[in-house]
């Protein structure tokens, strides 16, 4: 079935307390959603962050971002007060998330909440904690542990906790054991708000599109805990780092700094984590897009310590072995594989393979270096398996891409359209219907190309830090003749 939907991060969404989050807007953002003849919603990971902010570096695959607990919904349940909620304060301006300022007010009401939950005594609590303890408790006690230690990275915590010894986990278990149910009491909270959010989608015809990283940060629970999965040395320090090579775009790569995995070991165990791990994901979302796909197939390895991607080399990953077992052990499952970025024949083959689609983008299309027709990214080349964006989260906005780009690329651009009337500022909605009429099974649109608006709107500039993560829609902004607008499309290219 051809169908669309809309990308739009949880934390962009618009609501009265410094960053979206499951409040009455997440659920108003849906019934829009429905209105517009859409199918999904795709986010980006809800996992808490770290430095940097970014959804891609969190202390935990499995953990949701305290952020995103609605505060209304807790003054509803009599734990905090709205003058209280009123006082805090989250920043002034209403585009932009100011996370200093989040950091500083959120917690504190999410304490206050906490002590008077009186939590350990709920039932609904205790079965939470039945039947996610493993990981819910991994989590707690790292991020307890570590505000113990003033913030600082595991690796730089004493030996006994760093490595896990029992009578050390016995300790800080007593010592820190209201500070460890803070942080199960958020997790409670968190999972039981976005259940009931995800339910509401699902009865309004809109299925949530997930997003994972393929890996996990080296500052995180799953590392601290599970340190056999990862290429560590004897002390639990990388012994290689994940990262891109340089190209034309990035002339000293990217240095990611994730810790990678150790496949072999994965394959030994019938990959049980990535299974667990995706099981997981399948409560959270309905389909699961898998960012950095490539690196099932090759992965780029950087020795630890290295300053650039220079000195890394390509390795080889499980490839199509993990995702038949994954077919094997849970069923055929909703999957998009990203898979941008220097694509290989190996590459291509094991998204075929699979039969997820990959991914296709409108602004990969008009590139001066390459002047053919066979670039995979120009519609008339498109498979009906695939999923196609006008842009993701990583890259600039449409309109702010059509500005940037050389001029013979917008020369291409128009040409490709056949389109040399319509002004530089308009021209987004003419892309936007190439997107939607291709045979793509799926499209999806930033809300920001639907809206027009400029690299001021944008999500992430890769291999920055201080302006990313931060754009808000504001009330009103998705309107009821923008709604009308969208509706009226998917309904003339059968996505409705």
């Amino acid at each position: 079935m051809r169908a669309s939907g809309i990308l739009l991060p949880v934390s962009s969404l618009p609501s009265k307390y410094g960053i979206g989050c499951f409040s009455e807007s997440a659920y108003q953002f849906i019934d829009q959603l429905k209105a517009a003849g859409q199918h999904y919603w795709q986010i980006l990971p809800l996992g808490p962050t770290s430095f940097g902010d970014s959804p891609y570096q969190s202390f935990s695959t499995y953990a949701g971002n305290p952020y995103f607990i609605s505060l209304e919904a807790l003054i509803k349940e009599g734990v905090l007060t709205k003058e209280e909620c009123d006082a805090a304060d989250f920043g002034s301006n209403p585009e932009q998330v100011d996370y200093g300022k989040l950091y500083a007010a959120r917690f504190p009401l999410l304490r206050k909440a906490y002590e008077r939950s009186d939590i350990s005594k709920n039932p609904e609590f205790l079965s939470f904690m039945e039947e996610n303890g493993g990981w819910v408790r991994d989590y707690a006690i790292f991020m307890a542990v570590k505000d113990f230690f003033g913030g600082a990275s595991w690796d730089k915590w004493p030996e006994d906790i760093r490595k896990r010894w029992g009578y050390s986990m016995d300790y800080y278990q007593r010592e820190l054991y209201y500070e460890i149910e803070f942080y199960e009491y958020i997790q409670y909270t968190f999972l039981k708000q976005w259940k009931k959010l995800k339910s509401y989608a699902n009865e309004n015809g809109i299925q949530i599109i997930g997003d994972i990283p393929i890996y996990v940060a080296y500052d995180s629970a799953d590392t601290w805990s599970h340190p056999e999965l990862f290429q560590l040395d004897e002390e639990n320090l990388p012994v290689a780092v994940a990262g891109c090579p340089p190209d034309g775009f990035a002339a000293d790569g990217q240095l990611w700094g994730n810790p990678l995995y150790r496949w072999d070991y994965h394959q030994q165990t019938g990959f049980a984590w990535w299974l667990q791990r995706l099981s997981y994901c399948y409560q959270l979302y309905d389909v699961v897009r898998i960012d950095h796909f490539r690196g099932f197939d090759e992965y780029f390895s950087i020795p630890y310590g290295a300053k650039t991607a220079h000195g890394g080399h390509w390795e080889k990953g499980p490839g199509i072995a993990l995702f038949r077992w994954v077919k094997e052990c849970l069923g055929e499952k909703e999957i998009i594989a990203e898979d941008l970025g220097y694509v290989t024949d190996s590459v291509r083959q094991l998204v075929q393979e699979s039969g997820y689609p990959g991914m296709k983008v409108i602004e990969f299309a008009f590139d001066s270096r390459d002047t053919g027709s066979a670039n995979d990214y120009l519609p008339h080349n498109y498979v009906t398996n695939s999923v196609v964006y006008t842009g993701t989260h990583d890259n600039e906005t449409l309109t702010g891409w059509f500005r940037d780009i050389k001029p013979e690329e917008r020369r291409m651009v128009r040409s490709y359209l056949n389109d040399f009337h319509t002004s530089d500022e308009e021209i987004y909605w003419d892309l936007v219907c190439m997107a939607m009429r291709s045979v793509s099974k799926l499209c999806v649109i930033p809300m920001q190309d639907y809206l027009g608006y400029g690299n001021h709107a944008r999500i992430n500039q890769p291999s920055t830090l201080g302006k990313n993560w931060k754009w808000r829609l504001r009330e009103g902004e998705f309107s009821g003749e923008l709604i009308d607008k969208i509706r009226e499309m998917t309904v003339r290219y059968g996505r409705c």
